[in-house]
């Protein structure tokens, strides 16, 4: 319970600091920019999907455009939207899993213990991905990047675990977009180590 109040207030208090930071924006500012970090979007997307076979360019690019700070920021702005929008969605994952579990009718006892696993690593992805952000603004960001790795690796083991046991996956959508938002963190945050 202590955990979850963790996580539900540092997510409030990231809302206030990109809620803060768009309003103290002027509009004339606003204008100015939104081309050029629209390109700086477009730009890093595009790099990190030249490094990577598994990096979505399209995912990447509308995921960073929906939130509007995005569009005033820079590089170390455009990771912390990356990983908070990986921690709203792993968060939200955790609880479609529970739901899944609380569902007694729903699939076969393998699907059941594939669910299982999957609560065990979204609980502590949740956890991990509030380290990660905080790595990063400490500027610890060998560690932020071992911890959004780490994150990676539970969604595809959560995926994973499903066809291993011949199940149908009701997580798939879910796992990937987990999967990508933490991949376009960790490469922006590996540019970020690359130009220092």
């Amino acid at each position: 319970m202590l955990r979850h109040w963790h996580v539900s207030f540092l997510s409030f208090c990231f809302f206030f600091l990109f809620l803060f930071l768009f309003l103290w924006t002027s509009y004339d500012e606003i204008s100015a920019t939104r081309t050029f970090s629209v390109d700086l979007i477009n730009k890093t997307c595009k790099t990190c999907s030249d490094k990577s076979t598994v990096f979505n360019y399209t995912f990447c690019s509308a995921s960073l455009q929906e939130i509007p700070v995005s569009r005033t920021t820079n590089l170390q702005g455009l990771a912390i939207v990356a990983m908070e929008l990986a921690l709203q969605n792993a968060t939200h994952t955790l609880s479609v899993i529970k739901e899944l579990r609380r569902n007694e009718t729903w699939g076969h006892p393998f699907a059941s213990a594939c669910l299982r696993d999957c609560d065990v690593l979204y609980s502590d992805g949740v956890i991990t991905l509030v380290d990660a952000v905080a790595a990063f603004l400490e500027g610890k960001y060998g560690s932020a990047g071992a911890w959004l790795t780490a994150v990676m690796d539970g969604a595809t083991t959560c995926e994973e675990g499903f066809g291993d046991m011949e199940e149908a996956s009701p997580l798939t959508e879910q796992n990937y977009s987990v999967f990508q938002l933490c991949d376009v963190a960790l490469c922006i945050v590996n540019l970020l180590v690359s130009h220092a």
